[in-house]
């Protein structure tokens, strides 16, 4: 029996041909004059943010289509289900100045994955996108596509005006809540259109500064979420940090776990210490998982907080620096692995028990494409 992996951080886009017929006017006029959103910061990756083997002879992109995704991703790697996190303009324009347009944009992206993506596969299951600088118009979306089965987590970029504890995203909370959704937020957004600058101290200079700072916004994010009190006020709330990494966890939960104790009379509403409302409440993604040399300092880190409910299998493919499940499961230990690969993620989720499983090991995409033509 081949491993058995649900992937929770697939990227896959829509494309602008079907956004613009789902949307309405004037919102269609001006999508289809260009305008995608604020865009990025412009850090140069030399290797490119995707990976270069993931595109077919014919020049299309496997993230852009959802047969070459199945065929090219799911088959190859024989995965039994994927959770697909729409990059694009649906994503991007949450940080929009305009909400209202990007709001209809979300619908809009939303609506094309429901009725063009889920179709293609039983193992695709999508993401509910919304956009927080507009909480009422994300909060309706997400009361609208809540009975989803297919749709099991709603995503929002974690580039933002303010600290995510704050009142002003507790509408959306409130809809995650009531409809039973985990929600996610995925970095990369930072520094972009209204949100504020990428780091504590300002602009970095290039992309490797940049891209290995992200994390601070995930600690600045969560620290808030805990301290304001969301997880009492909405205790069956689960919320999803991707592409974080593990090991800044600890050590921030041992700071907020010791200030608390000092200074708790400023944090009234927690009963208990920060930590324990964070591992009832939070879980992360592994990719990208820390390797240091030797690996057992990496099992350390996990032996930290507990990995074994809070922790989920993610590739991030195609991007550059994606982990597949054979590498990822190298790193985990034995005990935690099962959890870890799938079934953590098939309780939050909600997802089906396991399926048959081919225990042929699945060629390379390049291989793939040679032998289907695509």
């Amino acid at each position: 029996m081949a491993l058995c992996a649900i992937d929770t951080d697939i990227h896959a886009v829509v494309p602008a041909s079907s956004i613009e017929p789902r949307l309405p006017q004037p919102w269609k006029l001006r999508f289809s004059m260009g305008d995608r959103g604020p865009g990025s910061l412009g850090y140069w990756n030399p290797n490119g943010v995707m990976r270069r083997d993931a595109v077919a002879p014919d020049g299309r992109r496997v993230e852009g289509d959802p047969h070459l995704l199945a065929r090219h991703f799911f088959d190859v790697h024989d995965l039994e289900y994927g959770i697909l996190n729409f990059t694009g303009p649906a994503l991007n324009l949450g940080l929009s100045p305009d909400p209202l347009y990007a709001a209809a944009v979300a619908t809009a992206a939303n609506d094309a994955v429901v009725e063009e993506w889920l179709p293609v596969d039983n193992r695709f299951y999508g993401s509910i996108t919304v956009t927080p600088n507009n909480p009422e118009a994300a909060a309706a979306e997400i009361r609208r596509l809540g009975h989803e089965e297919r749709m099991p987590q709603v995503l929002m970029v974690s580039g933002a005006r303010m600290p995510m504890g704050q009142a002003w995203f507790h509408p959306i909370y409130e809809a995650c809540a009531e409809v039973g959704k985990p929600i996610a937020i995925h970095p990369g957004s930072e520094g972009v259109g209204i949100s504020g600058p990428p780091t504590a101290v300002g602009y970095p200079t290039n992309y490797l500064e940049w891209h290995t700072d992200l994390v601070g916004s995930y600690i600045g994010h969560l620290v808030s979420m805990v301290t304001e009190g969301v997880f009492v006020k909405y205790p069956d709330l689960k919320f999803v940090l991707i592409e974080g990494g593990v090991s800044w966890l600890p050590p921030i939960l041992w700071r907020l776990d010791k200030n608390w104790k000092a200074l708790r009379q400023t944090a009234p509403w927690l009963e208990r210490p920060p930590s324990e409302y964070v591992y009832e409440h939070v879980l992360l993604t592994t990719q990208p998982i820390e390797e240091p040399e030797p690996i057992g300092f990496l099992h350390q880190m996990l032996a930290m907080f507990p990995a074994e409910h809070m922790l989920m299998f993610a590739t991030d493919f195609p991007h550059w620096d994606n982990d597949m499940p054979d590498f990822t499961a190298r790193l985990i230990p034995e005990h935690l692995r099962r959890n870890v690969m799938s079934e953590t993620a098939r309780r939050l989720y909600r997802l089906p028990a396991p399926a048959a499983m081919s225990n042929k090991p699945g060629p390379t995409l390049l291989q793939v494409s040679e032998q289907q033509g695509i």
